[in-house]
């Protein structure tokens, strides 16, 4: 049977990124089989229902947001495939099977491990969530296999080389062995979020016998110093010959070095980040506090938290489709044990903007990264009754010259920014105060003497329209029988419809007075030069107002995600719909930016109507229309929808429909 069967199956590149095709599947069959079914399995109990046995259906023409294979070239017994796999599909190691079946009904499964495939994150896919659209930032946040590391003092920036050597020889199955080892479930493993956290707590060895033991001790013995280490391959490949057990010693450069090979191996954007002058926060107050006797004398046994000179952590990019919108991007991950979090050593990912704004009830772990970056320092006296009195508050003394390595450069990139408003703004304060009341000491800012205004955005109609100045309404509402005041902090910026924030487009300041009982509406208009060349797909755009009343200190905030309304596409049938005789369709289109469109193509189908078309028109001058005639000839009966989309870089999500009712013959 085996003989009369014979499959034989090559896989020339056996790592592949999901959601991407692969060409490179070759088979050799006898002639006599019929049936073939492609299978790829992954995890000790494939299942079909947990995506981890995945039925790879032969197809005539390849689809987007599907497994499916079709044959390509075929010389002989020899059959070239090129397979399109899921953007959704969990990442790990897949095992190949080809099942063959003869005229007889006799069948045989082949599959060589030496053929096994890797299944990585892809970002280069836009439907995946840890998409990036940045060439040059995905060279060097996923590619770029060596990097600096920062540390010493805010006044003395010290840096130092460090290989992630992810694309090495054994690499690969090394971090994928620290994968395994973290156990997570395999059908777990499609979602960046829950990988990059267990990846947080296996590259410790607190807990779980990790990747690196960390030592502070100043005594190495038995070990490797911290300091002695300049990459990440030996520590990695020693791990996984090793069997798992913990290689001696690590500290917060080397876990985040660590960290950095094994996500970009996965195909993860990751990045590693210095923090100088680093808070670490013990009691959830989301403070840094210095406690004191009657004599001013330091608690010892009360002084838990601490300031480092620095720390190092990471950043990784990806969506946050269980956050707001607004939240995705870049994500805190923290390898180094600090502090448990749900029971076990490990922190993030949180989102970067949710740690600059104070929203520190947003998982996972923001409230402890947020201290490490933007915390008080608060220092406390015990008085004769044994209450301790806050005496003073230091409120610039952590979170200096957070650092990364540039895109495309050895140069250093100042990112303190992204983490936290400058320093002594009236936002940042915001920010620290609302932080504040999630914490364990929500008192220790004065809260307001009243909360008697309202804040709210409102869109006119269906909203703005691309090409169109933005204009939105303010609307302010004073419900006390005084006079208040505050100054509106407004931000616009643009956002990817995963929630990931592109880039800030437009900033403003708008004073407010109110007077007793008034309802102020206000306009504010976001003109199109700010975002025309910085709109992403979706058109959408984020917009953050914030602010404090001068009489109450009451804390005013709001979001706002909206985006800008696209034209449709007009089509019209014309002439009688029969099954068998050709028809007509015009197509119109106007171009509402005060810009040429170039490239503009139409592609229009249509079930039972028209299949897949391409309609090149070229390029669209400023404000004018044109219109294309399309002929067809529909196939089934009844009603029926011919509808087109507009595929231009320039403008996006411009459709339309017609609905067309076709006649038997």
């Amino acid at each position: 049977l085996c003989n009369r069967m014979c499959v034989l199956v090559n896989v020339c590149c056996t790592t592949l990124y999901k959601g991407a095709i692969w060409h490179t599947l070759m088979m050799t069959i006898n002639d006599n089989l019929t049936n073939r079914l492609l299978m790829c399995l992954t995890g000790p109990l494939p299942m079909v229902s947990k995506n981890t046995h995945v039925i790879i259906q032969l197809v005539e023409e390849l689809e987007d947001d599907r497994w499916e294979a079709k044959i390509v070239k075929q010389n002989g017994n020899r059959i070239k495939l090129s397979v399109n796999s899921h953007a959704k599909a969990v990442i790990g190691q897949y095992k190949l099977t080809v099942t063959v079946e003869s005229p007889k009904g006799e069948s045989a499964t082949t599959h060589d491990p030496m053929k096994d495939i890797f299944m990585l994150f892809n970002p280069w896919c836009e439907a995946d969530t840890v998409y990036m659209d940045d060439e040059e930032e995905r060279k060097e946040y996923v590619l770029n296999d060596i990097g600096r590391l920062y540390y010493g003092t805010e006044k003395q920036i010290g840096d130092r080389t460090w290989n992630y050597g992810q694309f090495l020889e054994g690499m690969l199955e090394a971090c994928f062995y620290v994968l395994e080892k973290s156990e997570i479930p395999p059908p777990g493993r499609g979602d960046s979020v829950n990988v990059v956290r267990v990846i947080s707590a296996i590259i410790n060895s607190q807990d779980d016998n990790g990747v690196l033991a960390g030592n502070w001790s100043g005594n190495y013995i038995g070990g490797v110093s911290p300091t002695a280490w300049s990459g990440s391959v030996e520590i990695l490949k020693k791990y996984h010959k090793e069997g798992g057990q913990p290689v001696k010693y690590g500290q917060c450069w080397v876990f985040s070095g660590v960290t950095t090979t094994v996500l970009r191996c996965l195909g993860i954007p990751c990045r590693s980040v210095t923090n100088f002058q680093s808070a670490h926060d013990t009691d959830v107050s989301i403070t840094t506090d210095m406690y004191f006797d009657e004599n001013m004398e330091p608690f010892d046994e009360l002084n838990t938290d601490s300031v480092w000179n620095f720390h190092v952590w990471n950043d990784c990019w990806m969506a946050r489709p269980d956050l707001p919108p607004g939240n995705g991007g870049w994500q805190a991950l923290d390898s180094t044990p600090q502090e448990t979090s749900q029971g076990t050593f490990r922190c993030g990912p949180a989102s970067v903007t949710a740690i600059r704004t104070g929203q520190v009830y947003l998982k996972y772990d923001t409230p402890f990264i947020f201290a490490e970056v933007n915390s008080d320092k608060i220092y406390w006296q015990r008085n004769l009754d044994g209450i301790f009195t806050q005496i003073q508050c230091e409120k610039k003394a952590v979170g200096h010259f957070i650092s990364t390595k540039a895109v495309g450069s050895d140069k250093r990139n100042d990112i303190t920014h992204l983490y936290k408003h400058t320093e002594g703004s009236e936002e940042e304060r915001i920010a620290v105060e609302t932080a504040s009341r999630y914490g364990t000491k929500p008192d220790v800012y004065a809260t307001p003497m009243a909360e008697d205004v309202s804040l709210e955005v409102k869109l006119e109609g269906e909203g703005p329209h691309m090409g169109d100045d933005a204009q939105l309404t303010i609307v302010v509402t004073n419900l006390s029988s005084q006079t208040r005041k505050t100054t509106l902090h407004i931000q616009v910026a643009v956002m990817y419809y995963t929630g990931v924030l592109k880039a800030t487009v437009k900033k403003d300041k708008m004073p407010v007075e109110l007077k007793p009982n008034e309802v102020k509406i206000m306009e504010w208009v976001l003109p199109y030069h700010s975002y025309q060349d910085q709109l992403v797909d979706q058109a959408a755009l984020m917009l953050t107002l914030s602010g404090r009343v001068s009489e109450t200190q009451q804390v005013l905030a709001t979001q706002t995600s909206f985006r800008l309304r696209t034209p449709d596409l007009s089509i019209k049938a014309v002439g009688e719909a029969v099954v068998g005789k050709k028809m007509t369709a015009k197509i119109t289109f106007t171009n509402p930016l005060p810009r040429t469109l170039r490239g503009v193509v139409f592609r229009v189908e249509g079930l039972g109507l028209q299949e897949v078309k391409e309609v090149v028109v070229g390029d669209v001058e400023s404000l004018s229309t044109v219109t294309r005639t399309e002929h067809f000839i529909p196939t089934q009966a009844g009603h029926r929808k011919l509808v087109a989309a507009l595929d231009c870089k320039q403008l996006t999500q411009v459709h339309g429909f017609a609905d067309i009712v076709v006649q038997d013959q």
